[in-house]
């Protein structure tokens, strides 16, 4: 179910960036959409990892150089059945952590100094499940995706605007005139964003679940969650203010900036994800406990 609701986001996402395009110029803005949104999504599918791991300045490490750390992820990537990622650590004192790339081979995931300087073992362990819960659903090329779509929605919306403020536009293209471009700048940006957002949050849910069947310990994450959460708050991590595009890509929201009731964040309540972690307890299996390390 939550596969198919991010389906139908997406393509919900996909049709507000050609309604975008139509806005601007008829069919012909149309298809000039769709090859942007092409173009896009493929410079995306096969750089966002490099990207997003060069922009946080994210250093890969090893069994040499962080043990302990490589030790949890490979155990745990044994229990997901997936092929051990790249791992990586970013100097930073907000604990948080986020996974990349666009499939399970070419995966890489990153914990911030913080957060392994913050956390136990086991709640390391329960946050790295949840990173790779994100990889095994393909979840990090979901939201590459919906981002790139987001992204190039609001060039667009900039462009038409600018071009309707300054550039001496006459609207002919344009099948609403004047109220298309407001339509274009304003509205259509405010919808992608909404949708995005629920993509991010449906997401994160349905990847809450399978980390508490990776790790097996689904309290595990909710003490990391909490601690946390109550962190990220008060401990800035100044790249992430400077691109929040990024911030879904994290196990929680970096940014300062609280919405009311959730409405534009893409992360989940973090009330709500700990208390179904709680409610898990007993669902996973004590007959065959699985450790996440060796």
């Amino acid at each position: 179910m939550n596969m198919f609701r991010t389906s139908i986001l997406i393509a919900g996402m996909t049709s507000v960036f050609l309604f975008c395009g139509f806005l601007v110029g008829c069919e012909g803005g149309m298809i000039i959409a769709l090859l942007i949104a092409i173009a896009m999504n493929g410079f995306a599918y096969w750089n966002a990892d490099k990207v997003i791991l060069q922009m946080y300045a994210a250093k890969e490490v090893d069994h040499g150089s962080a043990p302990a750390y490589n030790g949890i992820v490979e155990q745990l990537a044994i229990n997901a059945e997936l092929p051990m990622p790249r791992v990586y650590i970013v100097e930073n004192d907000q604990p948080n952590a986020f996974a990349t790339g666009r499939n399970p081979e070419t995966a890489a995931i990153a914990a911030t100094t913080g957060l392994l300087a913050r956390l136990g073992s086991e709640e390391i362990a329960g946050v790295m499940a949840h990173e790779l819960a994100h990889v095994k659903d393909r979840d990090t090329l979901t939201m590459t995706i919906t981002a790139t779509i987001a992204g190039a929605i609001l060039m667009i919306a900039n462009m038409t605007l600018f071009a309707g403020m300054f550039g001496g536009h006459d609207n002919r293209d344009n099948p609403l005139g004047g109220l298309g471009t407001i339509l274009v700048a304003l509205l259509v940006p405010f919808a992608a964003m909404l949708v995005q957002m629920a993509i991010s949050r449906t997401r994160e849910y349905s990847t809450d679940r399978l980390d508490a069947e990776i790790c097996g310990r689904p309290l595990w994450l909710a003490s990391a969650l909490e601690k946390l959460d109550s962190s990220s708050k008060i401990i800035d991590n100044d790249t992430a203010e400077q691109n929040p595009a990024t911030d879904h890509r994290f196990i929680v929201n970096p940014l300062h900036v609280q919405s009311i009731d959730g409405l534009f964040s893409t992360h989940p309540q973090m009330a709500d994800r700990i208390m179904r972690f709680r409610e898990m307890v007993g669902e996973t299996s004590p007959s065959t406990p699985r450790q996440p390390w060796g």
